[in-house]
């Protein structure tokens, strides 16, 4: 079997002729740099890249990218992206999305497709609105978010998108934020080397309706009290003097302070590679605290179990194999249980 040739690509390469059209200053224009940087250097050629979206302002992502790409219809984008896994194995397929796209109308195609454990990278842009329709309360936006849909504020509690991939056995989940270069493109590196349902959820900032949204918890001056990194292997420690940590007290977190009570031996060590998702979930449930706790960053979770899309494959070689190969059509048709309508 001879080798494959090493695929020598640029950032450049993956930008396509279209003029971007976000709003001068959204999260998207870093978000797409940084897939495009990652993509660049996992040496997959550029006609086996596929990427995926469905309706918001995030979903034109394929015309920015120069690879295969579907733009297809509100929340659906798990749904195609999955047909053309299952079509073609091989392929490298990302799906992309916003928060309302994928967590309202999308969110069931979401779940069954994390749960199925298809071959797919899934990324979330969460802003927390509604951006492309102009300003109204998204799932993510929170209890009292006051916007153009909800003006005395939503009386709806928020998903978290990280909890509800955990919830729908995701087998690699991760967040990390749209200015954090080195850490996002990683990231993507990761779930793309992973062979299962990956998904990042990327936290992003929409400049016009929903302006620093996470601005505490991404800005360079407070992210490091306001977060902390999911290491594998590692206590949980964060604070611009790493003097923080989290510690566990029983089903409970809470923060302690390094010194003469507690050292790094007390804290929490995280473990991403357990099979049991119930330590990811009391993580990400730090997010939707009162704010007395960090907002979890990193990854969450990476385990292995069989990819739907090969299992599917090997059930297919199985019935060939009792059959004698490839069955006539009307045999499968009339196989089991028939009857003629006259």
């Amino acid at each position: 079997m001879s080798e494959q040739p090493i695929i020598s690509l640029s950032r450049s390469d993956l930008v396509s002729d279209q003029e971007v059209r976000w709003c001068p200053g959204c999260g998207d224009y870093a978000i797409l740099k940084h897939v495009q940087s990652a993509l660049a250097d996992l040496q997959v050629p550029r006609e086996n890249m596929v990427v995926v979206s469905g309706i918001g302002c995030a979903a034109r992502f394929p015309y920015y990218m120069n690879t295969y790409g579907f733009h297809t219809i509100h929340g659906r984008s798990p749904a195609l992206a999955t047909g053309v896994k299952m079509a073609n194995p091989e392929l490298s397929v990302w799906v992309v999305g916003g928060d309302g796209d994928m967590m309202s109308i999308g969110g069931n195609h979401l779940i069954h497709a994390l749960r199925r454990n298809i071959d797919l990278t899934i990324l979330l842009f969460n802003n927390e609105i509604y951006g492309l329709t102009k300003g109204q309360f998204s799932p993510t936006s929170g209890l009292g978010k006051r916007t153009k849909s909800s003006p005395l504020g939503s009386i709806d509690p928020a998903f978290d998108p990280v909890s509800l991939a955990l919830g729908a056995g995701a087998t690699f989940v991760g967040r990390t934020a749209d200015m954090w270069g080195k850490h996002c493109q990683a990231m993507l590196k990761e779930a793309h080397a992973h062979k299962g349902a990956a998904f990042i959820e990327i936290l992003q900032n929409c400049i016009i309706f929903n302006d620093g949204a996470f601005a505490h918890e991404v800005g360079k001056k407070t992210k490091d009290d306001a977060t902390v990194e999911l290491i594998h292997g590692e206590p949980l420690i964060f604070g611009k003097e790493s003097q923080f940590g989290i510690l566990a007290d029983g089903l409970e977190l809470k923060v302690v302070e390094l010194g003469e009570e507690f050292s790094a031996e007390d804290l929490l060590v995280y473990d991403k590679t357990k099979l049991n998702p119930g330590m990811a979930q009391m993580i990400a449930a730090m997010g939707v605290s009162d704010g007395s706790l960090p907002l979890p960053v990193g990854m969450f979770r990476q385990v292995q179990r069989p990819t739907y899309e090969h299992s599917m494959e090997d059930q297919v070689r199985s019935a060939q194999q009792d059959t004698g190969g490839k069955p006539p059509l009307q045999s499968l048709f009339n196989q089991g249980d028939t009857w003629t309508v006259d």
